[in-house]
């Protein structure tokens, strides 16, 4: 019997807000645009695919690393989309979803005492992997509104102890993108550095207004001390199938590939198949710019009636908007009572902030079915 408490190792770490919000738009039946995932069908085309492995007798582990034939299709996919020279055996390793990658990557490389760059507001999953490792998160705030980063301050804040700076681009929660100013100040700022850099590419091409994703495998002097992490689930409307990627190099691969054996292993045999065979249909990322624009534009001219102020989108299927012109309450009571007394659910931003920083900023996912994008919005212009 244990008769002495061991402690949480993770004592302000609760339950996601994804979920509390999910489960609050359950429990008032209110239209679901908290959670980043879509309410519309995948392609049939790739469903067929996996049954098709399924049926073919592909339902074995996987190599750790990923099935061969994926592993190289991605090397292309690089190549073509960024000019990058990949080696898919050293250096490119498939995951359990873009946030096992996270995770393996910062606890890979994140030794007890070493400091971590974040970038606030900050998707949830970076900060747990780093306090686990024993790291310290070092926060700094991308600018409001429009989420810039501030070089000078970011240099100001490395030290002997900066072991790893964490980008988000395009970012969630913001949907703000880097730019080549962005990647020439981070470039310089790192050289001659022993710093490495996690770059969560998840919604690479999720982009808008013809604006250019600037990956991280475009730039050699930043891949060669990054890891660039990937999420099929982002790219083909598969996110409950949990399948990413992580392309670093050898160096940095190796290390990663200690964790993951131990992580996850491998994942799904049949889906890697099935994407494999996919990745030649390159219309079906190629085109998610326009599909996605399409859809942002649709909301805020659907939302342009209401007393919200949205704040540009250049990425990802996230809108966000400002309700100081409606409640004086804080972002979590307002997103709360909108999901009880109006039927819609949304994320507040202040629970991506350590200081928990409110600038009455919630955000919307449009990556739904018209239909529901037009109720969502005729319910939020009656408020």
């Amino acid at each position: 019997m244990i008769t002495k408490s061991t402690g949480s190792k993770l004592p302000d770490i609760g339950t996601t807000i994804f979920t509390i919000m999910s489960q609050m738009a359950r429990d008032y039946n209110a239209i679901n645009l908290a959670q980043g995932f879509p309410d519309f069908k995948c392609s049939n085309d790739l469903v067929d695919l996996v049954t098709f492995y399924m049926k073919k007798g592909f339902n074995q582990y996987a190599p750790m690393t990923g099935v061969q034939v994926l592993r190289e299709k991605i090397a292309v996919k690089s190549k073509e989309l960024y000019g990058a020279s990949v080696d898919p055996d050293k250096e490119v390793t498939l995951t359990c979803g873009a946030t096992e990658a996270c995770y393996t990557a910062i606890t890979s490389i994140v030794k007890p005492g070493d400091e971590v760059i974040i970038f606030e507001p900050a998707f949830d999953c970076y900060i747990p992997a780093i306090q686990l490792s024993g790291g310290k998160p070092v926060f700094i705030e991308l600018q409001y509104p429009d989420y810039k980063i501030d070089w000078d301050l970011v240099r100001k804040k490395i030290t002997e102890k900066t072991s790893l700076i964490i980008i988000n681009s395009p970012h969630n929660p913001t949907g703000a993108i880097i730019s080549k100013q962005d990647i020439d100040a981070l470039t310089e700022l790192v050289r001659d550095t022993d710093i490495t850099i996690l770059s969560d590419e998840v919604y690479e091409h999720i982009i808008f207004d013809r604006a250019e994703h600037h990956s991280f495998l475009k730039y050699p002097e930043l891949r060669e001390r990054s890891f660039v992490i990937s999420s099929f689930g982002k790219t083909y409307h598969t996110t409950g199938w949990r399948m990413g990627y992580c392309i670093a190099p050898e160096h940095l691969s190796t290390e990663f590939r200690k964790v993951h054996q131990y992580n996850t292993f491998s994942v799904p045999t049949p889906m890697q198949y099935a994407l494999a065979d996919f990745l030649e249909k390159k219309e079906e990322y190629l085109g998610l710019p326009d599909f996605y624009q399409r859809k942002r534009d649709l909301f805020l001219n659907l939302m342009s009636r209401s007393r919200f102020k949205g704040i540009p989108s250049s990425g990802t299927y996230f809108q966000l908007m400002n309700f100081g012109d409606i409640a004086n309450e804080s972002d979590v009571d307002f997103a709360a009572r909108l999901t009880r007394e109006s039927g819609v659910a949304c994320i507040p931003i202040s629970v991506f902030y350590h200081t928990k920083k409110d600038d009455s900023i919630i955000r919307f996912c449009f990556a739904k079915e018209d239909e529901t994008l037009e109720n969502a919005a005729r319910k939020l212009c009656r408020i």
